[in-house]
C-alpha cells in the first residue's frame, strides 16, 4: 500500500496524517478523525449523505480520495455549530421538522449550508434544484425546503444586523 502524507484543515483545525493513497475522504473523516457525522450511504455519490464542504464547494466524500484534499479546508457537519450555538441551517431544520430518521440530515445540512452561501435569497424552485443531489427517503422534502427558506431568512437577518453594527 502506498502511504502519502497529507496536511489539511478540518473544521478549522490543522491536521497532518499518513494515509493510504486509495483511502476515501469519508473513511478518513469517520475512522481516522472520529468525525462520524458524515454518513456513508450509497458509495456511488447518488444519495448525498456523505456531503462535506471542501474549499467552498459541496463534495461527495464517498467518491473523493483523502489525498485529493491535501492542502485544502474541509468542513463537516461537526464544524457548522460555533460551540453550543447552532448554525442557522441546523436550527432551522430542527424548528421546521426538516428531518425524520436523521440519516440524510448531515449531508442535507452541509449542502444547504453551501447552497445558501452561494444563493442567500433562493426561490423554492432554486432550493429544490440546489438540493437535488441529496436524497431523503422519509420527509417528502417539503419541510426540508421550509427549513432552508427559514435558514436563508435567519442568515440574511444576521448579515443585516452585523452590517449595521
Amino acid at each position: 500500500m502506498s502511504q502519502q502524507k497529507i496536511e489539511l484543515s478540518i473544521n478549522g483545525k490543522k491536521v497532518e496524517a499518513e494515509v493510504d493513497a486509495r483511502l476515501l475522504l469519508v473513511h478518513f473523516l469517520r475512522e481516522q478523525q472520529n468525525l462520524t457525522g458524515t454518513h456513508i450511504g450509497c458509495d456511488t455519490s447518488h444519495c448525498g449523505v456523505c456531503t462535506v464542504d471542501v474549499d467552498g464547494q459541496s463534495i461527495k466524500s464517498c467518491t473523493t480520495l483523502a489525498v485529493q484534499c491535501n492542502g485544502k479546508s474541509v468542513t463537516t457537519v461537526e464544524g457548522l455549530a460555533s460551540g453550543a450555538v447552532l448554525h442557522a441551517v441546523q436550527l432551522s431544520f430542527s424548528q421546521e421538522h426538516g428531518l425524520q430518521c436523521g440519516f440524510c440530515t448531515p449531508g442535507m445540512l452541509m449542502r444547504a449550508y453551501r447552497f445558501l452561501q452561494d444563493n442567500p435569497n433562493p426561490s423554492e424552485d432554486e432550493i429544490r434544484m440546489g438540493m437535488s443531489g441529496n436524497l431523503c427517503r422519509c420527509t417528502g422534502y417539503q419541510n426540508i425546503v421550509k427549513a432552508i427558506q427559514r435558514a436563508a431568512e435567519m442568515l440574511r437577518t444576521q448579515a443585516s444586523e452585523t452590517a449595521t453594527v
